[in-house]
């Protein structure tokens, strides 16, 4: 009796307090199911100490238990910077976190001489500040993750001088774009009338292309450097193989990530008839950008085919430790390629497009729910910005969920989809040793808590892969 006393002294509440209620309650409802399947997932760190026999053809046991410590830290730092982000959180919407940054905006931009009656302005300030609170907040988490565990793991790369002015960087060129997209978006949403969020959802597809299209040639670039790939053999197959398939490729770069991190990958871009393929630098055994700093410092220039280097230079590439073989390059790229000939780029746009029209036709049904506002602080104004920010982030919290999990799903699909698309240009045998070496470069743990895979992993386990490559594997 006393349970369902509560729950109907609950539906007896106001509005906006129900409301309020359940996001708190969904909130923290997901958190802890986050923390049971971590939970799950780090007593296999803690408990599988030995190569289990499946594995024990492709890993030692030093790089089993090297990955399994780095997973397990990994693991405790995502405990507790997911513990502090979910009260952070909490207390800024028990302590009126949202209106009170509102509120605050509203005074700066009365200062420069803007009235209530500019609210787009208030709402790139309120922005600003919102992400400017983010950033700090969330620095000392970066800085621990980037200078503790990856740096006790041999990851990082990054100086304290260098990280500093790449955060300042990030931070810059995020408002140049949010200020400016979110600024138009707000005015569309205004001068819209009922059917606002057809235009909206159009602009928001327009600028996502836009920024897919010059990301890696204009934003990137402001980041890491990129090189084109040597000409050369890896090259040629790279272009023969991209012939044989019907990609349009224009470009092969490299990108020397090694100044950041050694992890590696791989990706392509572009839209139509100009595709670019970009490899970093760590995933390449054969390319290393310190044969290259050797070379300028003696005044010598590298040539293109890599011969006549010098035997400090090739020694030096030689014990490189990490990468792959350019056969076993060739074998990745043909997995990302596949991903491009199967459909599976435009199937997540076109998802994605789904999802955002439903979004903000949904959003159009919500904004006019002035309990809605109320609900987070908001009793005499319903600010557009702030409508986005609540019925996206907070009541669409539930739908999210469960669209994340499907598209995991769908995404575990996809590369198993890509891997039989690799065996069938005959790469199996290539793709099988580089999904190991790229694990091992990784540290990535070969074990996984079944619950804790299914939900998180968009890339089948490990051992899940290799399974289905090994009765395709080439002599």
């Amino acid at each position: 009796m006393g349970m369902w006393a509560s729950l109907d002294a609950m539906w007896e509440m106001p509005a906006e307090k129900r409301i309020f209620g359940a996001v708190l309650l969904f909130s923290w409802t997901v958190y802890l199911w986050e923390s049971f399947l971590a939970q799950r997932q780090r007593r296999i760190y803690k408990t599988t100490t030995h190569v289990p026999p499946e594995l024990g053809q492709i890993m030692d046991s030093e790089t089993f238990e090297k990955s399994r410590l780095y997973q397990l830290d990994k693991s405790t730092f995502s405990f507790w910077s997911g513990l502090y982000s979910e009260i952070e959180g909490t207390l800024i919407l028990l302590f009126g976190g949202i209106p009170y940054l509102w509120r605050l905006s509203g005074r700066f931009c009365g200062y420069a001489g803007f009235g209530p009656e500019y609210e787009i302005t208030q709402s790139l300030v309120f922005l600003l500040l919102a992400t400017l609170f983010s950033a700090l907040t969330g620095l000392p988490w970066s800085l621990y993750n980037t200078f503790v565990i990856e740096e006790k793991h041999g990851f990082n790369q990054q100086t304290l001088g260098f990280f500093m002015k790449d955060a300042v960087k990030k931070f810059v060129v995020t408002q140049c774009i949010l200020l400016p997209v979110s600024s138009l978006l707000l005015y569309i949403i205004k001068i819209g009338g009922d059917y606002f969020f057809i235009y909206a959802w159009l602009f928001t597809l327009v600028v996502s292309l836009v920024l897919v299209t010059i990301y890696a040639d204009y934003i990137a670039p402001l980041f890491d450097k990129f090189t084109p790939l040597p000409e050369g053999k890896l090259k040629q197959e790279i272009e023969v193989m991209a012939k044989s398939i019907d990609f349009p490729l224009t470009k092969v770069y490299v990108v020397e990530g090694s100044k950041r991190s050694s992890h590696s990958n791989a990706y392509f871009y572009g839209f139509f008839k100009n595709k670019r393929i970009v490899l970093f630098d760590t995933l390449l055994e054969e390319y290393s950008v310190l044969s290259k700093d050797i070379l300028e410092e003696s005044g010598m220039e590298p040539r293109k085919d890599g011969e006549g280097d010098s035997e400090e230079i090739k020694a030096k590439v030689k014990n490189k430790k990490q990468g792959c073989k350019n056969e076993e390059v060739l074998a990745v790229l043909g997995h990302e390629l596949g991903h491009w000939k199967l459909g599976h780029t435009v199937k997540n746009i076109i998802i994605s497009q789904m999802n955002s029209f439903l979004c903000f036709f949904l959003f159009a049904v919500l904004i006019g729910r002035k309990e809605l506002f109320a609900a987070f602080g908001f009793h005499t104004s319903q600010p557009t910005l702030i409508g986005l920010l609540i019925i996206f982030q907070f009541i669409f919290s539930p739908y999210n969920e469960v669209l994340s999990f499907c598209l995991t799903v769908l995404s575990r699909r996809f590369e198993f989809q890509a891997d039989a698309f690799a065996k069938k240009l005959g790469k199996a045998k290539d793709l099988y040793s580089a999904l190991i070496k790229l694990n091992k470069d990784n540290l990535g743990f070969p074990v996984s808590d079944w619950l804790f895979s299914m939900w998180h992993y968009s890339h089948p386990p490990l051992l899940e892969r290799l399974q289905a490559l090994e009765n395709s594997k080439q002599d």
